[in-house]
C-alpha cells in the first residue's frame, strides 16, 4: 500500500491511498454550517439573519424570509458591520467639503394645520376653566380630545409637539454663569447661520481634521498601563469618561461662538491605549489652529450633582424599599433617604461635584476635499467603528487586564445619570426611584466591561452636516441601484415586497414555521447572488455593453 503526503495548516500528514481517513483527518474537515457562513461573508450576506414572516394578501402567499440583523460590531456580524461602516464613510465624505448650504427652510403652515391649532387653543382655554371650577370629569374628557387632536396634528405633517395641558412644574436652580478663574477667556462673536467655510483663491475650500484627548491621570507605559497603579487617578478617569459627551458638546458650543458660524462636524469616539476616550472629528471649514487650541484650553464641563466621593452603603447593607414611605430607607434606622431634588446642591454651593477638561494634546490639520489625504483620514475616522471599546486595543498582558479591571471596578460605583441606581450606595434616592431598583446595580451601558464608561453613540454627527440623516444616505444608495434596474426594465425584488398589500410580522420564539439557520443563510445567499447578477447586468447595459452568455437581469430570462 502506497501513501501520499499532503500539507494542511502547515502540518505534513500521510494519507493512505485506500481512502481511509483517521479521526484527526475528519476533524479537520470544515463543518457544513461553517462553509455556509463563509459563503455568506464572502458575498456580504448577514451571518445571523432574523426570521420574519411576509404575508402577501394579493396572492395569499406566506413566507418566512431572512432579514439582516443590522449589527455594527464585526465580532457579531462582519458583513452587517462593514456595510454600516461604509455607509458612515459615505456620510462623512458627502458633508466634509460641502460647497452649498443645506436647505432646511420650513414649509409654510397649511390652512388645515392652522385650523387644528385654533381648535387646540380653544380646548386649552376650556381646560383651564374646567380646572378652575374643579370639574374633574370635564377635564378628563378634554384630555382625551386633546390627545386625539395632537395625533391628528402629527399626521398632518407638523414637527414637534405642543406642551401637555398639565405641564409639570420644574424646580430650576439659578447658578452663576461666571467662568472659572483658571480658565482662559474665549472670544465670542455673533453666530451666523452659515455652515460652509470660506473659499481661498476662488476655488480652494479647506476643512479640518481634529483630535482631542482627555487630561492625564498619571504616567503610563507604552502599553497604556500606569507606571504606578496606586497613584493613578481611576476615579477621575471613570468620571471623565461618563461625562465625556457633555464636554464635547460644550466644546462645539464654544467653537461656534469663537468662529462666528455654525460649524458642522462628523466625529467618532474611541479609546486610547490607556483606555481614556479621545475624539476624532472632521470639521467643515478652515479654522486657525491657535483658535482651536484656545477653545480647547478654555472648555470645561461642570457636573452639578450631589457629592459622591464616599460610599455610604456597601456589601449586604444597602437601602431597602419602604411601601409606607414610598421610597428607599436606611436598613437599620428606617429613616428615608433624601430624594434627588433634596440632595441637589443649592445656589450657594460654589464647587461642583466634578469638572471635566481636555488634555494639553491637540492635533489639528487642514484637509483639501477630493484629495488622497481626505480619503485616508475618512478611513482613519471610521477605522474602529466595527469594534467594541474593549476590542479596539487587545489586552495581551496581565498588566493591561488588571488596568481595565480596575477602571471597570471604579465605573461600577460611578453614577451615570440622575436615575442611576448607584446613587443608593451614596445614600441618595435617584430621580424617579421605584421599588424594582437594586442598589448599586444599574443597567446603564456606562457600567459595562465592554464599554468602559462610553455609554452613548460612537459616531457624533451635527444636524446640518450633509443635510441628510443616516437613513437618507441608505435610501440614496438603494435608489441608485433601483434606478439602474428600472432603466433596464427590471422591477427590483424590494419593490415587489413593498406593495400596499404586503405585511411583515415578527415570528415568535419556537415558531414551527421558522426554518433552520442554515436554510435562512442559503436563502439570503441565493437572493444576494440574484441581486448581484441583476446589478452587474444593469451596469453593463448602462455602459453600452452586452451581458456575457448565461447572464441576465431577470432570473426567468437567464433560465
Amino acid at each position: 500500500m502506497t501513501e501520499t503526503t499532503t500539507v494542511q495548516n502547515g502540518q505534513t500528514a500521510m494519507e493512505p491511498d485506500d481512502g481511509y481517513m483517521t479521526r484527526a483527518d475528519r476533524m479537520r474537515q470544515p463543518m457544513a454550517l461553517d462553509v455556509v457562513r463563509s459563503l455568506a461573508e464572502t458575498n456580504g450576506v448577514c451571518v445571523r439573519p432574523l426570521a420574519q414572516r411576509r404575508l402577501d394578501y394579493d396572492t395569499g402567499r406566506v413566507d418566512v424570509v431572512p432579514v439582516a440583523c443590522g449589527s455594527t460590531v464585526a465580532s457579531v456580524c462582519g458583513p452587517c458591520a462593514e456595510k454600516a461602516r461604509r455607509l458612515r464613510m459615505a456620510q462623512c465624505r458627502e458633508g466634509w467639503h460641502l460647497d452649498a448650504e443645506p436647505d432646511f427652510t420650513p414649509n409654510p403652515p397649511t390652512s388645515d394645520q392652522e385650523a387644528l391649532i385654533e381648535v387646540r387653543a380653544r380646548l386649552w382655554a376650556e381646560y383651564q376653566d374646567a380646572r378652575a371650577e374643579g370639574d374633574t370629569e370635564g377635564m378628563d374628557e378634554l384630555r382625551d380630545t386633546v390627545h386625539a387632536l395632537d395625533a391628528e396634528l402629527r399626521a398632518s405633517g407638523i414637527r414637534g409637539k405642543l406642551p401637555a395641558l398639565d405641564a409639570p412644574t420644574r424646580k430650576t436652580v439659578k447658578r452663576s454663569t461666571r467662568r472659572k478663574q483658571d480658565a482662559p477667556d474665549l472670544p465670542r462673536r455673533r453666530v451666523d447661520k452659515r455652515t460652509v467655510g470660506a473659499t481661498y483663491g476662488g476655488k480652494f475650500r479647506p476643512s479640518m481634521f481634529l483630535t482631542l484627548t482627555l487630561d492625564s491621570y498619571g504616567r503610563v507605559l507604552s502599553d497604556g498601563t500606569p507606571v504606578d497603579p496606586d497613584s493613578y487617578d481611576y476615579r477621575r478617569a471613570a468620571r471623565d469618561a461618563v461625562h465625556f459627551a457633555a464636554l464635547v458638546d460644550r466644546w462645539i458650543q464654544n467653537l461656534r461662538r469663537a468662529v462666528g458660524f455654525d460649524a458642522q462636524y462628523f466625529s467618532t469616539v474611541e479609546p486610547q491605549r490607556r483606555l481614556a476616550p479621545h475624539w476624532h472629528a472632521a470639521i467643515r471649514g478652515s479654522i486657525p489652529h491657535e483658535l482651536v487650541r484656545l477653545v480647547t484650553a478654555g472648555t470645561y464641563h461642570q457636573v452639578w450633582w450631589p457629592k459622591h466621593d464616599e460610599l455610604v452603603y456597601g456589601g449586604a447593607v444597602v437601602p431597602v424599599w419602604c411601601a409606607t414611605a414610598k421610597g428607599f430607607v436606611d436598613p437599620v434606622t428606617r429613616a428615608p433617604l433624601p430624594t434627588w431634588e433634596e440632595a441637589l446642591p443649592g445656589p450657594d454651593v460654589e464647587e461642583p461635584a466634578h469638572v471635566v477638561t481636555f488634555g494639553a494634546q491637540v492635533h489639528s490639520k487642514g484637509i483639501l476635499g477630493g484629495t488622497e489625504e481626505a480619503g485616508r483620514h475618512i478611513g482613519y475616522l471610521t477605522k474602529y467603528l466595527t469594534k467594541t471599546i474593549t476590542e479596539c486595543h487587545e489586552e495581551s498582558s496581565e498588566r493591561q487586564r488588571r488596568h481595565a479591571d480596575r477602571l471597570h471596578e471604579e465605573l461600577k460605583i460611578t453614577p451615570c445619570s440622575p436615575r442611576c441606581a448607584v446613587w443608593l450606595l451614596y445614600g441618595i434616592q435617584p430621580a424617579g426611584a421605584r421599588m424594582n431598583l437594586k442598589p448599586g446595580q444599574c443597567k446603564g451601558k456606562a457600567h459595562r466591561r465592554a464599554t468602559l464608561g462610553l455609554p452613548g453613540r460612537r459616531v457624533l454627527v451635527s444636524r446640518k452636516w450633509s443635510g441628510k440623516s443616516l437613513a437618507d444616505h441608505r435610501h440614496d444608495r438603494q435608489q441608485f441601484v433601483r434606478q439602474l434596474l428600472l432603466d433596464l426594465g427590471v422591477t427590483p425584488d424590494t419593490d415587489r415586497s413593498k406593495g400596499g398589500n404586503v405585511v411583515w410580522e415578527k415570528v415568535a420564539p419556537g415558531d414551527p414555521d421558522v426554518p433552520p439557520r442554515a436554510h435562512l443563510l442559503l436563502h439570503a445567499v441565493a437572493e444576494r447572488l440574484r441581486w448581484q447578477a441583476q446589478y452587474k447586468t444593469a451596469l453593463l447595459a448602462a455602459n453600452g455593453d452586452s451581458p456575457p452568455p448565461g447572464h441576465s437581469a431577470s432570473p426567468a430570462l437567464a433560465a
